[in-house]
């Protein structure tokens, strides 16, 4: 598995793995959980290390899935992500919200805490404060935001005192390339890592249907879903999170490292989708 650098001394794979649908939607759901649980850990022997979460999740059930999943394992052979939901972020709740992650993934600290999304009805100021405590107590190694504009991560940062916002999750892919006309060049310039979550498009990219994705996957004799991610993960300081509970799906989502589009391919392909 390729790594990429996301703090100093710090480094993640470039794919990880996503857990959103996995032991429920908006409402927990307890009908996949030995098929799940095995499918996480299928993705840490596969080298995706790096586990995504939220509170959000199943209403809590993912984070005490992927707990399950990585009991087995060394906590420090893993990167685990969690996300505080934009309900939780005034500081009196914020605290208590990543204490309730940390109950239900059964571990002392995550490496990655995230801001879920904005919520403007809650100063950027305090919630920040609250995010950057949690770094000074040890429950998280590292913190970010998720679903931020470059202008709000800026504010964001500007909150700090002793903190480096190190990533941003965004929904990025062929499909959805708003994030190279702003954000990625900001996050480039200032070093941060894009966490892209959705990066097949909630599955159309696994699928025939684009005729360049569809010769460019046939001349470089991999899937598209292969294609599709090589093209995001070739960008400099960006890291995808697919997400996928099949077998068969996960053994194809590793076949997207170890290789590189020709620069005037993945040109043809963002072309192609915009």
């Amino acid at each position: 598995m390729e790594h990429r650098e996301i703090a100093p001394g710090v480094k993640i794979p470039v794919l990880g793995l996503g857990t959103w649908g996995i032991g429920g939607r908006q409402i927990e759901d307890h009908r996949w959980d030995e098929e799940q649980v095995t499918a996480i850990r299928m993705a840490i022997e596969l080298g995706l290390t790096h586990i995504d979460t939220a509170e959000y999740y199943g209403a809590g059930h993912a984070e005490e899935l992927v707990g399950e999943a990585a009991a087995p394992y060394d906590r420090s052979s893993l990167f685990v992500t969690t996300k505080v939901w934009r309900t939780n972020l005034r500081s009196r709740d914020f605290l208590n919200s990543v204490k309730q992650s940390l109950r239900r993934l059964k571990m002392d600290y995550v490496d990655l805490l995230l801001v879920h999304w904005p919520n403007p009805e809650v100063p950027l100021r305090e919630t920040m404060t609250a995010l950057e405590r949690c770094a000074k107590e040890g429950y998280t190694r590292l913190i970010g935001v998720s679903n931020f504009s470059w202008e709000l991560m800026l504010e964001a940062q500007g909150y700090l005192r002793d903190s480096q916002l190190v990533a941003n999750q965004v929904e990025y892919s062929l499909v959805d390339q708003k994030p190279k006309v702003s954000l990625l060049p900001y996050m480039q310039q200032e070093g941060t890592t894009l966490i892209a979550y959705s990066p097949l498009g909630k599955g159309s990219l696994s699928r025939p249907g684009n005729r360049v994705l569809d010769e460019v996957a046939e001349r470089y004799q991999k899937s598209r879903a292969q294609v599709a991610l090589n093209w995001l993960i070739a960008q400099e300081n960006v890291v995808a999170i697919p997400k996928s509970s099949n077998p068969v799906h996960l053994l194809d989502l590793v076949g997207a490292v170890g290789w590189r589009l020709r620069l005037e391919d993945a040109l043809t392909l963002s072309d192609a989708f915009i």
